[in-house]
This record gives C-alpha cells, sequence and structure tokens, in this order.
C-alpha cells in the first residue's frame, strides 16, 4: 500500500464520519449542514459532541393560555 492510497482511505472515512455526524445532529434536531462541516474539521470530537450533548429545548412560546 503506498502513501497516496493510504491518504485515500483516510479521507474516505473521514468523509463517511462526517456524513454519520450529519444524521445524528439531524436526528437530535441540530442543524445537519453545520455538523457535517463541523465534523470535517473536528472528526471524532464531533461525534463526542454530538452524542453527549442534550436535545436543544424547543423555544419558548410568548402566548399566555
Amino acid at each position: 500500500m503506498d502513501v497516496v492510497e493510504i491518504g485515500r482511505s483516510y479521507a474516505v472515512g473521514w468523509g463517511t464520519l462526517a456524513l454519520i455526524n450529519a444524521g445524528l445532529a439531524q436526528a437530535k434536531g441540530r442543524s445537519r449542514l453545520l455538523w457535517f462541516l463541523g465534523s470535517l474539521l473536528l472528526g471524532p470530537i464531533a461525534t463526542f459532541l454530538i452524542v453527549v450533548t442534550d436535545n436543544p429545548k424547543p423555544p419558548a412560546s410568548g402566548r399566555a393560555g
């Protein structure tokens, strides 16, 4: 296996992880695009952050009743 092949495999794995993270983020009510882009930079750290953070709270309604 040469260096180019190893680099290509690494890039495919990193990209796949970013897609998985985007799906996880969407399932938790977060922005799929932002987490995809963040995952390209952070990789497994982004996965950890998605899994351990709570779901976002729904916005409070201003209506009385």
